[in-house]
C-alpha cells in the first residue's frame, strides 16, 4: 500500500463527548429514552465526530462500477454489458441512487474503477484499474498490485469527496456478479456455508440459485484464501468496486466522518476495510438489511443493526440514502430541542 493508506490513522471514539451528549440528551423535553434509537444514533455520531452537536449534511454519495470475471460462469440473471449500461443511466440521472441522491441534496460521484467497457463522459470519474477482475473460478480474480490500486482509488475519492464538504459518506456499487463476490467473501470470513448466504442477487430462479452456490463452492475450493488476510482475500475472489469502496471507509474513518452502509455489497467492504483497521467499524452505520441472506451475516460480523428493514436488494447505496434523513434527525434532536431547564418544563 501508498499514499493515505500507508499512513493509515483511525482515531478512537470520543467516549467522554459520547457521555457529555448522553447527559444532555437526558435533559431534553421528553422522557428519557423516549426517541429510542434516535438518541444512541445520536450519541454515536458525537463519539465519532468529537462535536457535541455533530453535523451529517451535506452527505457524499460515492458509487464504484466494475465487472466481475465470476458472470462467464453464469451466475447472474443479466449479462455483464449491464454494468456499463447502469454507469451510463447514472450519469444520465436516470436510476434510483440519482433520484434519492437529489432528495437529500448529495454530493454524487460515479467511479469506474473496472467496468468492462471504455465509457467516455464528462461526469464519469475514470480511475479503471482493469476491465473488470478475473474469473475467480478458473485463477485469481486481482494481483497484489491491483487490491493496492483499488483500495488507493477508494481513498482518493473518499478524500476528494470530504475535501468538498461532505460530512457524511454514502457507498454505492455497480457491478453484475457482485453478490457472488461477496457471497464468497462473507463465508469465507465467517465460516458459514454458501447454502445459507446465497440468494437471488439480481433475480435468480431456484435452479440458477443453486448453480450460483456450486460455483462458488468450487472455487473457494481452487482458491483457498486466507480468512485472516483482507488482502489475500480480494486477490483471490475479491472485486475492484469492493476493495474501491473498503479503501474509501478507511479514509472516512481516518478523518471522523461517519460512514453509512448500504445492503450487501457494501456491508461486505465493511468487513473488509474493518479486517484491515479494526477501528474502521467504530465509524459505520448500516443504513439497513437487504432481503439477501448474506447480508445478515455480514451486519452482524460487525456487530451492528441496521436502521432500516425495507425489503431491499438494489444496491446502488439506494437503502442508505433512504436512511440518511433518520441519521440527519438524530443530529437536529440534539441541536434544537429544548431541555427542561431551558424550556421551564418541570422535570419528574
Amino acid at each position: 500500500m501508498k499514499n493515505g493508506l500507508a499512513t493509515l490513522s483511525i482515531p478512537e471514539l470520543d467516549e467522554e463527548m459520547g457521555r457529555q451528549v448522553k447527559k444532555y440528551v437526558d435533559s431534553l423535553t421528553v422522557p428519557q429514552g423516549s426517541l429510542g434509537r434516535l438518541e444512541e444514533l445520536a450519541i454515536d455520531l458525537a463519539k465519532m465526530t468529537g462535536q457535541a452537536f455533530p453535523e451529517v449534511s451535506r452527505p457524499g454519495v460515492i458509487v464504484f462500477a466494475a465487472d466481475h470475471g465470476i458472470t462467464d460462469e453464469g451466475v447472474s440473471a443479466y449479462p455483464k454489458e449491464v454494468t456499463e449500461q447502469m454507469a451510463l443511466n447514472f450519469l444520465n440521472n436516470g436510476a434510483a441512487i440519482n433520484v434519492f441522491s437529489r432528495a437529500i441534496s448529495a454530493y454524487f460521484d460515479i467511479v469506474d474503477i473496472g467496468i468492462d467497457a471504455d465509457i467516455d463522459a464528462d461526469k464519469l470519474t475514470a480511475r479503471k484499474v482493469r476491465r473488470g477482475t478475473r474469473n475467480f473460478h478458473k485463477e485469481d480474480a486481482m494481483t497484489l498490485d491491483e487490491v493496492n490500486q483499488a483500495l488507493e482509488v477508494g481513498y482518493e475519492r473518499a478524500e476528494s469527496m470530504i475535501d468538498q464538504g461532505a460530512k457524511c459518506l454514502i457507498l454505492g456499487e455497480m457491478g453484475i456478479g457482485n453478490t457472488t463476490t461477496s457471497s464468497a467473501i462473507i463465508s469465507v470470513v465467517s465460516g458459514k456455508s454458501i447454502e445459507s448466504l446465497v440468494g437471488q442477487g439480481t433475480g435468480l430462479k431456484s435452479e440458477g440459485i443453486i448453480h450460483k452456490q456450486r460455483i462458488i463452492e468450487e472455487a473457494l475450493s481452487f482458491r483457498k484464501p486466507n480468512p485472516k488476510d483482507p488482502i489475500d482475500i480480494l486477490i483471490k475472489i475479491g472485486g475492484l468496486e469492493i476493495a474501491g469502496m473498503a479503501g474509501a471507509m478507511l479514509a472516512a474513518a481516518s478523518k471522523r466522518i461517519p460512514i453509512l452502509l448500504d445492503g450487501f455489497i457494501t456491508t461486505t467492504a465493511g468487513v473488509i476495510a474493518t479486517m484491515i483497521s479494526a477501528c474502521a467499524a467504530d465509524y459505520m452505520f448500516v443504513g439497513h438489511q437487504s432481503a439477501e441472506p448474506g447480508h445478515r451475516t455480514a451486519i452482524e460480523w460487525l456487530g451492528k443493526e441496521p436502521i432500516l428493514q425495507l425489503g431491499m436488494r438494489i444496491g446502488e447505496g439506494t437503502g442508505a440514502a433512504v436512511a440518511f434523513p433518520i441519521l440527519q434527525a438524530a443530529t437536529l434532536v440534539v441541536k434544537e430541542m429544548a431541555t427542561f431547564e431551558s424550556a421551564g418544563v418541570s422535570n419528574k
